[in-house]
């Protein structure tokens, strides 16, 4: 039996590193935890570095670890408890390979759907409208400069997968890659709670069809009214209850499930 990882041996310590934003950019890595996020990236070729994981939980997970030429190291309970942004952590981490891809990818070949989150900063809405982008069928997500990282370890949890199911653009400028995006034929549409376009019209009015990007601002503040501008039109949720408003995560939920049922 190999002698566990502490959370003092060198591959602990260079993971550890890995919860910040500035050691995943300087190791061009991040890290999954539990079954379900594991689970996802060993499923994509190339993704997964190694997995850390406990005794326990090596056991409890061998049918998944078994199928995996990853390296798999047996480290302490405490160790991965210092690995864990959970506050009870699973005993199961995998160190992968940042995924993101260069924004001009999405102006070359633009997906049917994406989506654009501007300052973004609540990583569980984040995680959450990332999911639901690919529930969605979306192919993209961009995180707008000033956004919350993607790899960010809520990110990772509360997308429950669907990081590794679309394609992830970071800290783009959007101000240009909206202009470019709308000369190669997408129809940008920003969700704003007093836009002039009423979402249950837009369908009749064909801004649905696609390619579609979708806009979210920041959960407090919306988009700048200068991004929001800039969109082919500003669309809003009717609202026929005494609500203010609605939870951004809800929000796009509402908005990608009509674009996607409008583009059959």
């Amino acid at each position: 039996m190999p002698d566990l990882l502490t959370e003092r041996s060198a591959r602990v310590v260079a993971a550890r590193k890995l919860t910040r934003r500035s050691g995943r950019d300087d190791a061009g890595a991040f890290l999954a935890e539990g079954r379900q996020a594991v689970s996802e990236a060993l499923a994509e070729p190339g993704a997964v570095r190694e997995v850390l994981a406990t005794e326990a939980a090596a056991a409890t997970h061998r049918d998944l670890l078994a199928t995996t030429d990853v390296p798999v190291r047996l480290v302490t309970d405490k160790a991965a408890a210092v690995l864990s942004e959970t506050v009870t952590p699973q005993g199961l981490v995998a160190v992968c390979a940042l995924r993101d891809v260069p924004a001009q990818r999405l102006v070359t070949d633009p997906p049917r759907l994406s989506v654009a989150l501007a300052e973004l900063n609540d990583p569980g809405n984040a995680g959450t409208v990332l999911r639901t982008a690919d529930a969605c069928g979306a192919g993209a997500v961009v995180f707008g400069a000033g956004s919350a990282d993607p790899y960010n370890g809520k990110v990772v949890r509360s997308s429950a997968g669907s990081l590794w199911h679309v394609d992830v653009v970071r800290s783009a400028p959007l101000p240009g890659l909206i202009a470019e995006l709308q000369a190669a034929g997408v129809t940008v549409l920003a969700a704003d709670g007093g836009g002039e376009v009423a979402l249950d019209a837009a369908e009749g009015d064909g801004l649905l069809a696609g390619p579609v990007l979708w806009l979210f601002g920041n959960e407090a503040r919306g988009l700048d009214p200068a991004l929001a501008a800039a969109a082919d039109a500003r669309v809003r949720i009717p609202m026929r209850g005494r609500a203010e408003s609605l939870n951004l995560s809800v929000a796009a939920a509402i908005c990608l499930y009509a674009t996607q049922l409008a583009q059959g």
